[in-house]
């Protein structure tokens, strides 16, 4: 049942207790390859001995703490240990190494920090003991790092011992040492405006930037995202994205708590893991970036998964083909599958298509309607003239969703929000007369051939549905004549042997000349963030070192 009030002040422990209390042994929490499983009882106990654990560490109000670590289990427990006791969650991106994670130290003003044992080729423990040499020398108790003066602690999220560092069993068993009536004080001394959540954007562009996020803000956004996929307490939600980013933390994890739905959460992206945890579970929800969704598709492995249990899910976090969301309809069986659009920045969802939308179309292309209770508007980024439907501009939203700001970056801040209270996006849209809204590409995405506005994104969508393509991106190459020639690069599908001249032959005819390639090259895979997004300004780099007298 969709409520009432379009939003509430509540905490996200407050958020926790409702769900505990309405359905105390439904599962919370299920990581099928480990056979770990936890009602939201249990998950709930869990989060308050963490909770505590951290009060008696000295861990105190509006203190960061930072979780470096990949979906383990105890990364969602802390998301609601440090909100309950008044603490800010930093998350941290996994594939950062030394000199991001010393950046991120620095400009947090970080005092405490969990990490695992490292991700792929990095080691967190050594980068810790390479940034930190006092961890080797100082009690872990009175850490004093000359680098980070405001580092007090750090933990390591798993049952080894390391100089320096407490073990989660530690903080787990050290409790005890804070009483129920402490801890209800702390409680009791939130307010739901209160930051409780820190993410630094993804740095594609100039120094990562940290989001400060309430709880008003994720807690109202998260409801409203389960609302639009209609989920309840007898959904499953498989969420393969990373948790450090909104996509994990606040559509995932924040819709599940809400609505009381299982969190199916996987440590990281796998697709036979992927499907493997969808049929066991009866998954009834999926989440991904469309390179998930084509990886899963077109896994050898794919038609061997019984996938009928699926209804919903969100496919996002970056521009969703056209192609891809009608094939995770047509085999996947989710016809109520949604898209989501937004940034860290607005909580992040601003738009999203609901469950029951009725036409395929505005499923397929659009990015749906403003969230209940957000402004949305097209913004001529020229003039600051708002825009009627039709017109293409800058996306722009006002409302509860909306961050508290940059840590420490006053004028960062200014710039992305204006003195009306809009934040901008830095994307480019159009609404139409219905209020659908869609993505057309990035303010400096966009091409300009010979006086012609060219959105990638359209060029993109017409490729896909060429035989062979698997993946496509198209950029902007610098040319003398033109000022900009668009370059697409071509992920080609298993065993294709399509070339350049097969593109250009697709499109001739179909679409108008000057939005047909001038180049085509065809690659293995695309730069990527940590969080699924493809790094265009890597490829346009890229791009204008391969055709340099375009």
């Amino acid at each position: 049942m969709v409520r009432e009030n379009i939003t509430e002040d509540l905490t996200l422990g407050q958020i926790l207790e409702r769900t505990v209390a309405m359905n105390p042994d439904g599962d919370a929490l299920v990581y099928v390859d480990r056979g770990y499983r936890q009602t939201w009882r249990e998950f709930s106990d869990t989060v308050d001995r963490m909770a505590k654990g951290l009060m008696a560490l000295g861990v105190k109000k509006g203190e960061k703490v930072a979780v470096w670590a990949t979906n383990v289990p105890h990364w969602v427990i802390l998301q609601f240990a440090t909100a309950r006791i008044g603490a800010i969650l930093l998350t941290i991106n996994t594939n950062y190494k030394t000199a991001e994670l010393d950046y991120i130290l620095r400009q947090s003003d970080c005092e405490n920090i969990f990490l695992i044992d490292g991700y792929r080729d990095s080691d967190y423990v050594s980068m810790a003991y390479e940034l930190i040499p006092e961890l080797r020398e100082q009690p872990r108790d009175h850490l004093r790092s000359e680098k980070y003066p405001y580092l007090r602690r750090v933990i390591f999220m798993g049952l080894e011992k390391h100089r320096g560092m407490y073990s989660i069993p530690e903080v787990l068993g050290m409790a005890c040492q804070v009483g129920d009536e402490e801890y209800l004080e702390r409680q009791a001394s939130l307010n739901t405006h209160d930051v409780v959540n820190m993410q630094y954007t993804s740095g594609t562009t100039g120094f990562p930037k940290g989001v400060q996020l309430t709880h008003h803000n994720i807690g109202n956004n998260g409801y409203w995202v389960g609302a639009n996929e209609n989920l309840g307490a007898k959904d499953r939600v498989c969420i393969p994205v990373p948790l450090f980013h909104c996509f994990g933390c606040v559509l995932g994890v924040m819709a599940c708590v809400n609505h009381g739905a299982t969190m199916v959460i996987l440590e990281n992206f796998d697709p036979v893991n992927v499907m493997m945890s969808v049929e066991q579970e009866r998954c009834t929800a999926l989440y991904g970036v469309p390179t998930m969704f084509i990886a899963v598709m077109e896994h050898p492995l794919f038609n061997k998964f019984d996938f009928s249990s699926l209804r919903t899910g969100i496919m996002a976090g970056s521009p969703c083909p056209i192609k891809t969301m009608e094939d995770a309809i047509k085999k996947m069986n989710m016809n109520e599958v949604t898209i989501v659009y937004g940034l860290t920045e607005s909580s992040p969802a601003m738009t999203q298509t609901r469950y029951d939308e009725p036409s395929l179309e505005r499923k397929c292309i659009t990015v749906g309607k403003a969230m209940p209770g957000i402004e949305v508007t097209i913004i001529d980024p020229d003039t600051g003239e708002h825009l009627g439907p039709g017109h293409p501009g800058e996306i722009c939203c006002r409302g509860y969703n909306v961050m508290k700001g940059y840590y420490k970056m006053p004028e960062a801040t200014a710039k992305a929000i204006d003195a009306n209270g809009w934040l901008h996006s830095g994307d480019i849209g159009i609404v139409d007369e219905e209020g659908y809204f869609s993505v057309t590409g990035r303010l400096k995405d966009m091409i300009i051939r010979g006086g012609e506005n060219i959105y990638p994104k359209e060029i993109e969508d017409f490729l896909y549905r060429m035989d062979g393509v698997q993946d496509v991106q198209v950029v902007g190459v610098p040319s003398k004549k033109y000022g900009e020639q668009p370059a697409a690069f071509i992920i080609r599908k298993k065993g294709a042997d399509i070339r350049e001249e097969d593109v250009k032959d697709f499109c001739r005819g179909k679409i108008a000349h000057y939005k047909i390639p001038k180049y085509v090259t065809f690659v293995d895979e695309f730069p990527l963030t940590a969080s699924g997004k493809i790094q265009k300004y890597i490829l346009r780099e890229m791009a204008a070192k391969m055709w340099p007298d375009a």
